[in-house]
């Protein structure tokens, strides 16, 4: 397996840090990215930097994906030039991005039947800490026998990986996971304010509750950070977790499903998003609920 040459395609929070494992691991990576600037860490990780996607696919066994939303996923794949113009029946493609479970399995089948190539959704699960360390959760959509194939190429990047079904399962289970954390987190914010303002010292919060029924991996993260309003270094975004909660309610209304917290949740998370913080961390949620913003 480590003779197998990867494709990387989306050089971000995620990207880079992913990247960098199968490089560690032994094996041979090409990257490429709409910003050619943000491959310059893996090219000096030893990385061969692709100038065109057609460049990357013709190079590689499998295709690697992380990037910020379906329509960004769709025209990577079917674009002009893109994956679909160049890839063959030999190929697997990889997408750990977070996207839309229908649109998974309509571009999966539209790229079976133009190319050969096999699809797995593989979305993650443990930020860019997990990424850095290899302990990413993925949860897997696609044959038993591609994810079985597979598996030692994510070993470098992962702690465990889940089937959970054919193709589009993974993205359900990944919305699962985004609707856990964003209410997760807005709840966190709203912690740190009242224990601030009821004098409490809410940085001891994280430290405090960890080990107990509270505790949790975004509490250990960004708790101490929303308590300190610690704000500077964006590990994840705002607008991240939006996109998820929206396509949490839009699944929800497909499949008759009721989410009342998750619609909360994606309100609220708009509302902070939409006073300029989409870029930012989610721990600047916390300060919807600080003298301020009131």
């Amino acid at each position: 397996m480590a003779k197998t040459q990867i494709g990387f395609i989306g050089m971000g929070l995620m990207g880079v840090p992913m990247s960098r494992r199968l490089l560690e691991a032994g094996f041979s990576v090409s990257v490429w990215n709409r910003n050619p600037d943000k491959t310059t860490p893996l090219q000096q990780a030893g990385a061969h930097v692709c100038s065109s996607l057609a460049e990357l696919v013709s190079k590689v066994d499998v295709i690697m994906m992380c990037i910020t939303d379906t329509a960004a996923v769709e025209s990577v794949v079917f674009a002009r030039e893109g994956i679909a113009e160049h890839g063959n029946s030999h190929q697997i493609l990889i997408d750990f991005s977070s996207i839309d479970p229908q649109a998974t399995r309509d571009m999966a089948a539209r790229l079976q039947q133009q190319t050969g190539m096999r699809w797995i959704d593989a979305p993650v699960s443990g930020g860019v800490a997990g990424a850095e360390q290899g302990t990413l959760a993925i949860m897997a959509g696609g044959s038993e026998q591609d994810i079985d194939a597979i598996r030692p190429l994510l070993a470098p990047l992962s702690q465990r990986v889940t089937r959970m079904g054919d193709v589009g399962s993974g993205q359900v289970t990944k919305i699962c996971n985004q609707m856990l954390v964003s209410c997760n987190v807005l709840v966190m914010a709203e912690v740190m304010a009242m224990a601030n303002k009821a004098g409490v010292d809410a940085t001891q919060i994280p430290q405090a509750l960890k080990g107990g029924f509270a505790d949790s991996i975004p509490l250990q993260l960004t708790g101490p950070r929303m308590a300190a309003g610690d704000f500077d270094e964006v590990k994840w975004h705002v607008k991240t977790l939006l996109k998820d909660l929206d396509m949490a309610n839009a699944l929800a209304k497909s499949s008759h499903s009721a989410v009342p917290m998750a619609g909360l949740a994606a309100e609220l998370m708009r509302l902070h998003g939409s006073q300029g913080n989409l870029e930012q961390d989610p721990c600047t949620l916390v300060q919807m609920y600080t003298e301020k913003n009131a």
